[in-house]
């Protein structure tokens, strides 16, 4: 019996892809090339399933292109990079890799909150320039963060683990704003109270994102949000770039309207916002919230299952989609 051919199209750990190749003829880019939507269309031709990060678009065009194409597993929890009801209405079963990314996830969300909040970005680089001639009290003086105050847009699974970090291991008030609330228990164990966004905003000592990206979240925090927050406030994203109005927060920053911002994700990224870059209370990363090797590997491996599993029997493990009567 053929294999299904695939389309790996980011280079991921060779023991995924080994296990990938026993099952499939696969084509890799293990050279770790960045492809144009013309040219990942062009290597689709002839592939049944393909393993993507967030960085290949899966749309109209490219599905109307590669009709062949049964199921596209993406390597992230986040899918903005699918369009999924083109998938759907084109038999396309598409997946992602849930559950296996929330504590590293929620782990780097508080690294980012930390660090914003006390400054160590900014201190490193003054130390670095050497501009660090003597001790003085105000020196680099941040904001608190035990005891004070968390607002957390987006209460899904990372989110409840960046609230169980602030309100069990900092003593954190913590609040949060969702599309729908938890349950009375979720928020028991959480420590957390659900407010409006307008409170969230308007009295938090740090903003929190973890809001999933659609046409609906785009900038959700723009100028009006960020002259909502207390000067003193500190706002993370670790959700998607476009969640926030990158060029407002920057104009903000500038301006002193509020304190800081840790930033892990960006409008058109890998370019981030030059203005960005100019100015000195924020902390920015390259999108590596899930940047463990442990679990990186867990998603490439979600994701090589996920094909693995939908190819054999017609069942993804995490779909994203339903296909009814759909098998491999």
């Amino acid at each position: 019996m053929s294999k299904s051919s695939i389309l790996v199209a980011r280079a991921i750990f060779p023991e995924v892809l080994q296990t990938l190749s026993q099952v499939f003829e696969v084509e890799s880019n293990q050279a770790d090339e960045v492809w144009s939507a013309a040219e990942l269309t062009r290597r689709m031709q002839g592939k049944q399933g393909a393993l993507t990060t967030g960085s290949e678009r899966i749309d109209a065009a490219l599905l109307q292109a590669n009709p062949q194409l049964k199921m596209v597993a993406n390597m992230a929890v986040g899918f903005n990079n699918f369009d999924v009801p083109a998938m759907t209405a084109a038999g396309v079963l598409a997946s992602n890799t849930p559950d296996v990314l929330t504590e590293t996830t929620a782990d780097f969300g508080f690294a980012l909150l930390m660090a914003t909040a006390r400054r160590i970005s900014e201190s490193e680089h003054y130390l670095r320039a050497g501009h660090w001639t003597k001790w003085s009290y105000d020196m680099f003086a941040g904001a608190e963060v035990h005891g004070s105050k968390l607002g957390i847009l987006g209460m899904g699974r990372i989110g409840q683990g960046i609230a169980r970090r602030a309100a069990h291991g900092f003593g954190m008030e913590v609040m949060y704003h969702n599309r729908s609330r938890l349950s009375a228990d979720l928020e028991a164990e959480c420590k957390a109270r659900y407010v409006s966004k307008e409170e969230l905003l308007t009295t938090a000592d740090h903003v929190m994102l973890v809001v999933p990206y659609s046409a609906a979240s785009h900038h959700t925090i723009g100028a009006a949000e960020l002259a909502m927050m207390q000067p003193t406030a500190t706002l993370v994203n670790i959700a998607r770039g476009g969640i926030v109005d990158d060029a407002a927060l920057a104009k903000a920053l500038a301006a002193g309207q509020i304190a800081a911002a840790g930033l892990d994700v960006f409008e058109g990224e890998p370019q981030v916002h030059p203005d960005l870059l100019k100015v000195p209370n924020v902390v920015l990363t390259p999108h590596i919230a899930s940047a463990t090797i442990k679990t990186r590997k867990a998603m490439a491996q979600l994701a090589a299952d996920n094909l693995i599993a939908f190819f054999s029997n017609g069942q993804a493990l995490t779909p994203l989609n339903s296909l009814p009567g759909a098998a491999a």
